[in-house]
C-alpha cells in the first residue's frame, strides 16, 4: 500500500511538474499581494501616527499631574509653615485673650489662604485639563485627516 501511495504521489508531482499557472491568475495573485502591501503600508504608518499621538498625550498628561502635584505639596508645605508659626506665636503669647486673638488671626488668615489655594488649584487643574484634551484632539484630528487622505 506505501508502494501504491508512493507511485501516485510521485505520478501527480511529475504531472504538476508541466502544468501551467494562467496569466490572470497571476495577475491577481500579484494584484493582490501588491494591494495587501500597500494597506498593511497604510495600516502601520496610522498604528505608528497613534502611538506617537498616545505618547504625546502622556508626556502632556504626565506634565500636568506633576504641575498639580507640586502645586499640592508647595500649599502642603506652606500651610504647614503658617501652622508651626502661628502656634509658635500663640506659645508666646502672654495672656489668654492675645492667643485667643493670634488664633482667631490664624484662622482668618488659613481660610483666605485656603479660597486662594483652591483657587489656584482649581485653575491649574482647569489649565493642564485643556491643554491634554487638545493634546488629544489635534492626535484626533491629525490622524482623521490622514484617514481621508488614504
Amino acid at each position: 500500500m506505501n508502494e501504491q501511495f508512493t507511485r501516485q504521489a510521485q505520478e501527480m508531482f511529475s504531472a504538476a511538474k508541466d502544468a501551467q499557472i494562467p496569466e490572470n491568475m497571476q495577475a491577481f495573485a500579484e494584484d493582490s499581494v501588491s494591494k495587501s502591501r500597500e494597506f498593511y503600508q497604510k495600516l502601520n504608518e496610522t498604528a505608528q501616527d497613534n502611538v506617537t499621538a498616545v505618547e504625546e498625550f502622556m508626556v502632556a498628561s504626565h506634565a500636568g499631574a506633576k504641575s498639580v502635584s507640586e502645586k499640592f505639596m508647595q500649599n502642603a508645605a506652606s500651610n504647614t509653615e503658617s501652622v508651626f508659626d502661628a502656634a509658635q506665636s500663640i506659645a508666646r503669647a502672654k495672656t489668654l485673650p492675645e492667643a485667643a486673638r493670634l488664633q482667631a488671626d490664624f484662622l482668618q488668615q488659613q481660610t483666605a489662604a485656603a479660597t486662594q489655594q483652591m483657587k489656584e488649584f482649581f485653575e491649574l487643574s482647569s489649565t493642564v485639563a485643556k491643554q491634554t484634551f487638545e493634546s488629544i484632539n489635534k492626535a484626533t484630528a491629525a490622524s482623521f485627516e490622514k484617514m481621508k487622505k488614504d
